[in-house]
C-alpha cells in the first residue's frame, strides 16, 4: 500500500490559533461596519473620531485574519509592503503632485509622519487585502491580478475622496478635469490611484498563495461596494459617485462573488 501526499493548490490552507482568538477578524468586522453605520448618523468631532476608528477596526480586521487564516510570515509580509507603501506614495504625492495632483491633509486625521496621517497608511493596507484575495480568485497570472485587484482598489477612492474631502479631511491645491458626476476631485487622482493600485498588488501577489477561509475579507469588500454605492444615493445626495462606483467596483466584485457561488473553494 502507497501513501500519496497531496501538495496541490489546496494543499496549503492556513490553519490558524483556534479559540476566542480565531474570532478576532469578525468582533473587528462588526465593529466597523456598525461604526460606518453610525457615522452616517453624526456630524463634527464625534464623526472625525469615527472615521479614524473604523479605519483602525478594518485594519484589525484585515491584519488578523491574514495571520489567523495566512501565518504570521505572511501577515507580516503583507503589513509590511502595504503600510510602507501607503506612507510612501502619499508622502511622494504631497512633495510631488503626482501622481495625485496637487493636495495636503487638515490635521482632523490625526498624528501625522511628514504631512501624512498613520491613519492613511491604515486604509490601504485594510483594502488591499480583500482586493487582493478577489482578483487571486478570478486571475491566476500576476498581471491579472495586478490588473484586477487595482482596479477594484482605484474603484474604492471613487467613493472614498468625495467623501473625505466633504468632510475637510484634505483639499485639492487645484482640480483640472473631473469625471462627470464627481465635482471637486481631479480626474488624475483617479488615474494616480489605478496606477499606484496596480503597482501595490503587483507587489503583494509576490508572496505565496494560499487558499483559506475568507469570508471576513470577502463580507468587508461586499460591505464596501453595496454600503458606499447606498449611501451615495440615499444620503450624501451624491447620485454621479453612486453610478462611477458601482459600475467601477461592480465590474470586479459581481464577478468575484459569482465565482464563489458558483465554484466554491471549500
Amino acid at each position: 500500500m502507497s501513501v500519496r501526499i497531496y501538495s496541490g493548490p489546496h494543499s496549503d490552507r492556513g490553519r490558524g490559533p483556534s479559540g476566542w482568538f480565531a474570532y478576532l477578524p469578525w468582533i473587528f468586522t462588526g465593529l466597523t461596519i456598525l461604526g460606518q453605520i453610525v457615522w452616517v448618523l453624526t456630524s463634527g468631532g464625534t464623526r472625525n473620531a469615527l472615521t479614524i476608528l473604523t479605519v483602525v477596526t478594518f485594519f484589525l480586521a484585515s491584519a488578523t485574519h491574514a495571520f489567523i487564516a495566512r501565518g504570521a510570515a505572511w501577515a507580516t509580509g503583507y503589513l509590511g509592503i502595504t503600510l510602507a507603501f501607503g506612507w510612501l506614495i502619499e508622502r511622494i504625492g504631497l512633495a510631488t503632485s503626482f501622481p495625485f495632483g496637487s493636495y495636503e491633509y487638515s490635521d482632523a486625521l490625526g498624528l501625522s509622519i511628514f504631512g501624512v496621517p498613520l491613519v492613511i497608511p491604515l486604509a490601504w493596507s485594510m483594502m488591499a487585502y480583500p482586493c487582493l484575495l478577489a482578483a487571486q480568485r478570478l486571475s491566476t497570472t500576476r498581471v491579472g491580478v495586478a490588473l484586477i485587484g487595482g482596479l477594484v482598489l482605484a474603484a474604492w477612492d471613487l467613493f472614498l475622496d468625495p467623501q473625505m474631502v466633504g468632510e475637510g479631511y484634505w483639499t485639492w491645491a487645484e482640480i483640472g478635469w473631473e469625471l462627470p458626476g464627481i465635482d471637486g476631485i481631479p480626474l488624475q487622482n483617479f488615474l494616480g490611484w489605478l496606477l499606484a493600485s496596480i503597482v501595490l498588488l503587483w507587489i503583494l501577489d509576490l508572496l505565496p498563495r494560499k487558499v483559506a477561509a475568507d469570508a471576513v475579507p470577502t463580507t468587508l469588500l461586499t460591505w464596501v461596494f453595496l454600503s458606499s454605492t447606498l449611501a451615495n444615493a440615499v444620503f450624501f445626495d451624491r447620485p454621479g459617485v453612486a453610478i462611477w462606483g458601482f459600475v467601477a467596483m461592480g465590474v470586479v466584485v459581481i464577478p468575484f462573488l459569482w465565482r464563489l457561488w458558483s465554484q466554491p473553494q471549500w
